[in-house]
C-alpha cells in the first residue's frame, strides 16, 4: 500500500507536518497560537500537551469575545437554516475511536488516526475490520456501530459532524472530542418533524454562537498570521483547532 506523502509547513521557523491539507492547516494554526501563548507569557516553551491546550484556551478567551445574539439575529438564522431544526431526527452511525488518555502524545495519536482514515478512504469495505482492530470504544466489537443517535445524545463536537448536513457515508476528516480522535461514518438517516422557532430557540442560539465564535477565531488567527513568517500553508479562513 502506497504511503500518503507527508506535507510540511513552517511557522516562524518551526516545522509542522501532516498527511492532508486540512490537517496541516490545523497543525499550523495550533503551532501559531502556541507561539503566541509563549510570547504572552501564558505558556512555557517546553510545556506538555495538556498545558498547551489550557494555555491556548486562555489565549483565545483573552483576545476573542463573542456578543450574545439578539432575537432578530436568532430569527434570521433560524429562517436560513430551518432544515437543521427538527424533532426526532435520527442518525445511524459508526466510528473508530483513538482514545486520548493522560500522557498520550497528541501529535502521534492524530497521525495514527489520519493513517487509519486514509486506509478507510482507500478501501471503505475495511471499516468494520479496522474498527475491530483499532477502536478504543466498546463498539469495536460491532465493527464500530453505535446504532441510532439523536441530538443531545453525544458531546457537541461529535454531534456537529453527525448533524452538519444530510450526507451519508464516511466523514472526510478526523473529528476531535474530549475523548480523542474519531473516524466517523454515517450509515443512514431518518428525517424528523420540523420544529417551530420557539421550540428550537435554544439550539438556534447555540449554533449561531458557535458560528460567530468560529468567525471571530478566524479573524484573530488572520491577525496573528499577518505578523508571522508562514511558509507552505495558507491560513486564510482557518480557525482554532479547539473549535470543531
Amino acid at each position: 500500500m502506497t504511503e500518503t506523502p507527508v506535507l510540511q509547513a513552517t511557522i516562524n521557523g518551526v516545522t509542522v507536518e501532516s498527511h492532508t491539507p486540512g490537517d496541516l492547516r490545523a497543525a499550523a494554526v495550533q503551532e501559531l497560537l502556541r507561539q503566541e501563548a509563549v510570547a504572552e507569557g501564558l505558556l512555557e516553551p517546553s510545556a506538555s500537551d495538556d498545558a498547551t491546550a489550557e494555555a491556548l484556551e486562555a489565549l483565545l478567551e483573552k483576545h476573542v469575545s463573542v456578543p450574545s445574539p439578539d432575537e432578530a439575529e436568532l430569527g434570521r438564522y433560524f429562517d436560513a437554516h430551518r432544515t437543521r431544526y427538527s424533532n426526532g431526527e435520527l442518525v445511524f452511525a459508526s466510528h473508530i475511536l483513538l482514545q486520548m488518555t493522560p500522557g498520550t502524545p497528541v501529535a502521534a495519536l492524530l497521525a495514527r488516526a489520519e493513517s487509519l482514515l486514509h486506509q478507510v478512504q482507500a478501501n471503505p469495505a475495511r471499516f468494520e475490520q479496522i474498527a475491530r482492530e483499532n477502536s478504543n470504544c466498546p463498539s469495536a466489537e460491532l465493527g464500530g456501530s453505535i446504532g441510532q443517535v439523536q441530538r443531545g445524545d453525544t458531546v457537541p463536537e461529535f454531534e456537529s459532524a453527525l448533524f452538519a448536513d444530510g450526507s451519508v457515508g464516511l466523514w472526510p476528516s478526523i473529528v476531535r472530542t474530549r475523548y480523542g480522535f474519531h473516524i466517523v461514518r454515517i450509515d443512514r438517516r431518518e428525517a424528523g418533524r420540523q420544529l417551530p422557532f420557539e421550540a428550537a430557540r435554544e439550539r438556534v442560539a447555540q449554533d449561531l454562537q458557535r458560528q460567530t465564535l468560529a468567525q471571530a477565531l478566524q479573524q484573530y488567527v488572520r491577525i496573528v498570521a499577518g505578523r508571522s513568517d508562514i511558509q507552505g500553508v495558507d491560513l486564510d479562513g482557518a480557525s482554532s483547532p479547539l473549535i470543531n
